[in-house]
């Protein structure tokens, strides 16, 4: 079947200016993170949400709050506890007695841009009706159905190296998440260079919206619309297939993941400028698409193989696809 395809976004390639300067503002605060700061970027395109999991300290709250500031969108943080209810997280119908009705009351869920923190410390029922609402795109109270704001994102946060008194997300659930990134510690000098913007107290100061909401929606309405050819469908397939035939996994890539790994690798087109998908868009975000989504057999954990790794294999198994040319195909 042809597909019809949009005009080039960008002549001769490169990133399209309005998400460059996304990039660079986010970048001049996450420093050292440029790969990490488009993977996000990324997932806000293709309309998923990003598990980030790392060590307390490195930038994950500064990671959501400076995306939201340079986008212009609202932002809220929810501080996962164990005591945290699901309306403390959706909201809830109230009261009022000057009305003599109940009236909604939305929670913080309500927000473009949500960081969820620590989220292995709530419980499951709570951790169940965040996921809801990151599924439905809405909120369902007393029979009421109450949309979710455009765009919406959700950075969810967990420590992976503490896990007293949690609740560890199940595989079902981190299969919602598009992505799972890690920051991981800067480098010397970079680390020289934050100590320097604390004392200056002047970068996420300075950051100021280079993007309006109205602006990431259309750019998510492109990175939709992106050609996807039909061998490149193939491509993605057989990369997720592979995950399910390797000897160290027990439970392989779901076909939600080739579906998270086609929209990941339309988004990431978008960036480099281009309106078609290539195999070095689907390489660049198959590890943060579907590394959460596999579980390595008890043998491997003992070896210290990641999962990380696993995909990093599978990638220079399948065999890579030729380009056929430019217009329509590849």
């Amino acid at each position: 079947m042809i597909q019809e395809r949009p005009v080039p976004l960008v002549e001769g390639g490169g990133t399209p200016e309005p998400l460059a300067r996304v990039l660079r503002q986010v970048g001049e605060v996450i420093l050292g993170k440029e790969s990490v700061v488009r993977l996000a970027l990324v997932a806000l395109l293709a309309e998923g949400h990003i598990l980030l999991e790392d060590v307390p300290g490195v930038g994950k709250t500064l990671l959501a709050r400076a995306l939201a500031r340079t986008i212009g969108c609202g932002f809220r943080r929810i501080q996962f506890t164990p005591d945290l209810l699901p309306a403390d997280v959706t909201g809830a119908a109230i009261f009022n007695q000057k009305t003599r009705e109940f009236e909604f009351y939305p929670g913080p869920i309500f927000s473009e841009i949500v960081l969820a923190d620590e989220i292995n410390r709530a419980s499951p029922r709570t951790q169940s009706a965040l996921l809801e609402a990151m599924e439905e795109q809405s909120v369902t109270v007393d029979g009421v159905t109450y949309s979710l704001p455009k765009p919406f994102l959700v950075m969810a946060t967990q420590n992976p190296i503490e896990y007293e008194g949690t609740y560890p997300l199940p595989e079902a659930q981190l299969d919602r998440f598009l992505m799972r990134l890690h920051l991981g510690y800067p480098e010397r000098s970079q680390e020289m260079n934050i100590l320097a913007q604390f004392r200056r107290q002047e970068a996420e100061r300075q950051l100021s919206a280079v993007l309006s909401v109205e602006e990431l929606r259309q750019w998510q309405a492109t990175a939709s619309r992106v050609y996807v050819d039909d061998i490149m469908e193939g491509y993605i397939v057989d990369v997720v297939r592979a995950t399910r035939r390797h000897p160290d996994v027990e439970l392989g890539a779901s076909p939600r993941a080739s579906l998270g790994l086609m929209r990941a690798a339309q988004a990431h087109a978008v960036t480099e400028g281009r309106d078609y998908v290539v195999p070095d868009d689907v390489q660049a975000v198959a590890k943060a698409v579907l590394a959460h989504r596999i579980t390595l057999r008890p043998e491997a954990r003992y070896r210290d193989k990641e999962s990380g790794g696993v995909v990093a294999e599978v990638l220079g198994q399948v065999e890579v696809p030729r380009s056929r040319g430019r217009v329509g195909q590849l």
